[in-house]
């Protein structure tokens, strides 16, 4: 056997014997919070979870509450595996004061880094005014496991908060700790030569941001790959999972397939080669993306792909490679884009967060569900 399957073996087992004792139960569509009838459509969107090192659990999600006041992002926490949820903190714009109205990001710290200890949590976002007239990537971070925020900088601005190429916004981000550096993925439709193409930006102290350098970028204007999220792989790969916009249309499955690339270097994606996810049954999923991995399952684990076409998950057993992919029901329900997220504690569990459909929609909620990896 080699190395790393001995590895993964010891995960399996370790899992194994964590799972009798974690506490963990399978949930069905658990409601963290119902917006009341003043929300604005479509009152909630766009769930997002992350653990903390004492296994609580945060959710956060674009919160459509009656302005003024400008909107902020609820921060909610779970001191029992998802079962029950309270009102911890809100996270409000600081700094300029619009409001914190787009794709809230939650990422715990795996390391010191900054200033900010290991089990610190950063939140990025994008601070919007009510008009949608620009768009402002931001970072906060909190050093209480949520409960205080502090604005921390400015990563990247565009214009009016709308998908219309020819238009210039900044959306969509994902954060990731690597070699030392904080790197920040986002959606990017200010380059005239593409409609959308997808980015990031890094930073040693939180504060100052390096240059825009390109993950997935299309020669073709009308195309809009976007959405970006990542995992770490056994194999030391990163899968990179993105919607590809405008751009091929494999099996009819719609207009934003789901795509993704591996690359052993999280800032070197462009140059990788693009793979569509497709199942063995022919599915194509479209739309908003999320990807984890599991050290459950085979002896490579599990990566587990979420859309926002469907109910199901989409998982792969063979570190990504192609015609591995299988669709998997779920308990919860389809929303515009779901976050996955592994259990710390018991990698064979999985939690499942949502914010319901874009508008119009007066009836979203923010759920999850939790339920075993399956294999």
């Amino acid at each position: 056997m080699m190395l790393g399957e001995r590895l993964l073996a010891s995960l399996a087992i370790i899992s194994s014997v964590l799972a009798q004792g974690s506490g963990i139960k399978e949930l069905s569509q658990v409601v963290i919070f119902t917006p009341p009838s003043t929300y604005t459509d479509p009152r909630v969107l766009y769930a997002r979870t992350a653990q903390l090192p004492n296994d609580d659990i945060l959710a956060t999600w674009e919160n459509y509450s009656p302005e003024p006041p400008a909107v902020y992002f609820p921060v909610y926490k779970s001191t029992d595996k998802g079962a029950t949820w309270t009102a911890l903190s809100n996270v409000t714009d600081q700094s300029y004061g619009y409001g914190l109205r787009y794709q809230p990001f939650l990422y715990v710290l795996p390391e010191d880094f900054a200033g900010y200890k290991k089990g610190d949590v950063l939140l990025a976002g994008s601070s919007i005014p009510t008009n949608l007239s620009s768009t402002h990537l931001e970072l906060y971070g909190s050093k209480d496991s949520g409960e205080t925020w502090e604005f921390l900088s400015h990563v990247a601005a565009g214009g009016q908060a709308s998908p219309n190429n020819g238009l210039t916004p900044v959306w969509e981000p994902f954060l990731l700790l690597h070699n030392g550096k904080l790197i920040y993925y986002y959606s990017d439709q200010r380059d005239p030569a593409h409609g959308q193409k997808i980015v990031h930006q890094t930073s040693t102290d939180l504060i100052n941001w390096g240059d825009v350098v390109d993950d997935v970028a299309y020669p073709t204007y009308s195309q809009r790959p976007g959405m970006p999220t990542l995992a770490l792989l056994p194999n030391g790969q990163y899968i990179y999972t993105y919607e590809y916009g405008g751009g091929p249309n494999p099996a009819n499955s719609g207009t934003f397939p789901v795509y993704y690339r591996l690359s052993s270097d999280p800032e070197s994606f462009n140059s990788a080669t693009h793979h569509v996810l497709q199942t063995t049954d022919g599915t194509v999923p479209t739309g908003s993306p999320y990807v984890v991995w599991s050290s459950a399952g085979g002896v490579n684990g599990t990566i587990i792909v979420s859309s926002g076409c469907c109910s199901e998950i989409y998982i792969n057993e063979a570190l990504g490679a192609e015609g591995a992919w299988k669709k998997v029901s779920t308990p919860e329900g389809v929303s515009y884009t779901r976050s996955l997220h592994v259990f710390q504690e018991d990698q064979s569990q999985l939690l499942i967060a949502g914010g319901g459909h874009l508008p119009p929609s007066t009836t979203n909620k923010v759920t999850l569900s939790v339920m075993k990896v399956p294999s």
